[in-house]
């Protein structure tokens, strides 16, 4: 029975069961019930309780893109021939027809409604979380289904796994910002939706953990770990329940000698080449897609949608994901049927996987959504198979080569050269093959470790990295520590002298930013920030009339941090963008504007973290002193004449291991500073080991009239005695 709404809202929350309350507004009052109600304080036990939902839903959102692609693959077989038909079989000529429909359908709904879900998925999940601090609309997830659906469904030779990781990423991300988490803990989701998304589309937890954390995240910090490795988890078991619990690769058990390795060598070089061949490919053919996207408009998923189709009616195996021949090839048996030719002409098989190349290339440029990792794994199988193919005639070895091994192998150096990430390619094609022998992980390490190796040589952009380049986006990556890591946005940032308003005059926020000397200004409306101004805005509209007001020329929703962010993750972002500031905004609330982050910020960043690693050093220097066996007060006169006769502390160069305690002039104590002015005749004490009290006497008898440095036993006496005789 439905309940009217006037009786929802006279109910006390007190009284409603929890129950009703899910049922009412599932997404809105699940923060209410006991079991969550540390999620929005934000503690571990319920960030890792979040985590856990991340997956759920990831899970499902992997079984309904498979359920989805299914439904739309039955649509097409009715239409399709069904079985072997004649190559010039007039019903074959539909596949003209299903593609460039389902292509420019695909087209239209990202452009419509979300382009951030036009294309592979990988790197609009990386933008997001290192530029945009991990914020995804939440309507990408269900139009990221939608829009594969209608590619891959359609035949377009793309994967589903790198939208399933966008999808995932957006969940991480809407559920993260729901609950009100951190910046830090919205990255953290956010990988960890990616990372299940892999290990819900191949049953593979360990995989998606390895994906997020070597390519998404690009980090093994504990801190993102736990929430990734659970993610995954519970993403894998959410659509075993739903689509089965097959892997989605299926490999027979296989072995191999120490005398095959240098074959696996050679794969790798065969694996690199054809890679090289791929990354240019669809490096070019995006390209030329995105700089012509305005002028080509619907012809633009029409031409590729044509192409498409032309190279799956000369081979029918490049539709769709191709995962039904990459499993053929890895059962090494189906191999006749699979070339359709015969399973000893390797040359089809390398043509097999270099027309896999071009097809993807062209369905990703069409501004319809797939993924180029399926492709890879297609195409690294292909390329094995045939490599074995080619050699077993004049394989010298004891028994004959298994073209299914190197199947195997040369899908981990396919991705390794491909995604760049050698460990994930190991074990992600390790545990989806379901080759748990450890048979094959000689060559497998050796394959995917050479195969990055010689890419880098080559090319330095991954599948990934090269979408963000064509945006202008370059990601800063490195595994060293930033000392600009130690400094918040919030330590350094400044307040907002003035704002601006969507309805000013472009001339008159000119003309306030020409008073306060600022070059951009961010944007406010009833509180919140809508966008940002700058000086180039402006400019662009010089001779325009006086009527274009600032809502027509600012930039939009602006890529902003958060007060708890470092400052290294800032200036990563304003380098990424080509941006001179920053909008800084609450931690708890991204709309409201609480501070400005430019470069002149980045500056005093920077000093105030060299000032912290210089004390940091000096502390751990004198805790080295206080905690040696033989370190202790000693005395020693400055003399005449040497380095620090007549000199401030600060200007001399004092040996390292002693610290200044007191200086003794006459009768009077002074305690050093660096502006404490040093004469002939003073006692200084310091604190140190022996061997940094030689080196303080040495270096200040160098240069002195006299070697008085070192103070002697008679010396103290014979002072001593003076004091006492001044007494008397």
């Amino acid at each position: 029975m439905r309940l009217p709404r006037c009786d929802l809202k006279s109910i006390g929350t007190q009284i409603v069961p929890s129950s009703l309350l899910l049922v009412t507004n599932p997404l809105e009052n699940i923060r209410r019930l006991p079991a969550f109600g540390a999620l929005a304080e934000r503690q571990m036990g319920g960030f890792l309780a979040l985590s856990a939902l991340v997956g759920v839903g990831v899970g499902l959102g992997a079984a309904g893109l498979v359920l989805a692609l299914e439904a739309i693959g039955h649509l097409i077989g009715l239409i399709l021939p069904e079985g072997e038909v004649g190559f010039w079989d007039p019903a074959r000529l539909w596949i003209f027809l299903t593609v460039p429909a389902g292509l420019m359908l695909a087209w239209w709904t990202a452009r419509t409604f979300a382009p951030e879900v036009a294309g592979d998925g990988v790197p609009a999940s990386t933008e997001a979380l290192m530029v945009r601090g991990g914020h995804i609309r939440g309507r990408v997830a269900p139009l990221k289904l939608l829009v594969t659906a209608f590619t891959v469904g359609s035949g377009g030779s793309a994967g589903r796994e790198g939208p399933i990781v966008q999808i995932g990423a957006a969940v991480g991300s809407w559920l993260s910002r729901r609950f009100n988490m951190g910046e830090d803990q919205v990255r953290s989701l956010v990988a960890a939706g990616a990372g299940a998304g892999i290990g819900a589309s191949f049953n593979a937890p360990i995989a998606g953990m390895l994906f997020a954390l070597e390519v998404i995240l690009v980090s093994f910090a504990p801190r993102h770990m736990s929430a990734v490795v659970i993610a995954s988890v519970t993403a894998a078991i959410t659509s075993q329940q739903i689509v089965g619990e097959e892997l989605t690769l299926n490999a027979g058990s296989y072995s191999s000698s120490f005398a095959e390795l240098p074959l696996y060598g050679l794969l790798a070089l065969l694996v690199v080449a054809v890679g090289f061949v791929f990354l240019k490919t669809i490096d070019g053919v995006e390209g030329l897609a995105h700089r012509h996207a305005e002028r080509l408009g619907a012809l633009r998923p029409l031409l590729a949608g044509l192409l498409v189709a032309a190279l799956i009616f000369v081979e029918p195996e490049l539709f769709g994901t191709g995962q039904d021949v990459t499993n053929s090839l890895l059962l090494d048996e189906q191999l006749v049927s699979v070339t359709g030719v015969g399973g000893e002409v390797w040359w089809v098989l390398i043509l097999l996987a270099l027309g896999k190349a071009l097809a993807t290339s062209l369905t990703i440029a069409s501004g319809g959504s797939g993924g180029a990792f399926m492709p890879s794994l297609f195409m690294g199988a292909a390329v094995g198979a045939g490599f074995a193919r080619l050699v077993d005639p004049i394989w010298a070895g004891s028994t004959d080569l298994e073209s299914g091994a190197f199947a195997v192998v040369g899908m981990a150096a396919m991705f390794a050269v491909v995604g760049r990430a050698p460990l994930t390619s190991i074990l992600i094609v390790f545990e989806v093959t379901g080759a748990r022998d450890y048979g094959l992980i000689l060559p497998l390490m050796l394959a995917a470790t050479l195969g990055t190796f010689l890419a880098e040589w080559f090319m330095k952009d991954s599948v990934y990295t090269l979408a963000l380049k064509r945006k202008g986006i370059s990601l800063t990556r490195t595994g060293e520590v930033d000392i600009l890591d130690t400094v918040t946005v919030g330590s350094v940032m400044a307040s907002v002298p003035f704002v601006a308003s969507p309805g000013e005059s472009i001339r008159d926020i000119e003309q306030k930013l020409n008073a306060h000397r600022s070059h951009g200004v961010p944007v406010v409306e009833d509180g919140e920030l809508i966008g940002i101004v700058t000086v180039t805005d402006i400019s662009r509209h010089a001779d325009s009339d006086d009527g274009i007001d600032v809502g027509q020329v600012m930039t939009p929703r602006p890529v902003t941090v958060d007060p708890d962010a470092p400052v290294s993750r800032a200036l990563e972002r304003m380098a990424a963008l080509g941006v001179g500031r920053l909008p800084v905004v609450a931690v708890d609330d991204p709309r409201r504007l609480v501070g400005i982050f430019r470069r002149e910020e980045a500056v005093r960043a920077y000093h105030e973290a060299l000032t912290s690693t210089t004390d940091h050093h000096l502390h751990r220097l004198r805790l080295t002193q206080r905690t040696h066996p033989d370190a202790g007060y000693y005395d020693f006169r400055i003399p005449l004449g040497s380095m620090a006769d007549g000199r401030k502390v600060r200007e001399v160069s004092w040996p390292e291991g002693s610290t200044l305690v007191s200086v003794r002039r006459n009768r009077d104590v002074i305690v050093p500073a660096g502006d404490t002015s040093l004469v002939a005749g003073d006692v200084v004490t310091a604190f140190g080991t022996p061997a940094s009290r030689q080196r303080m006497i040495d270096r200040l008898n160098a240069g002195a009239d006299e070697p008085t440095a070192e103070i002697l036993l008679e010396d103290i006496e014979a002072e001593a005695s003076g004091i006492d005789d001044s007494d008397g």
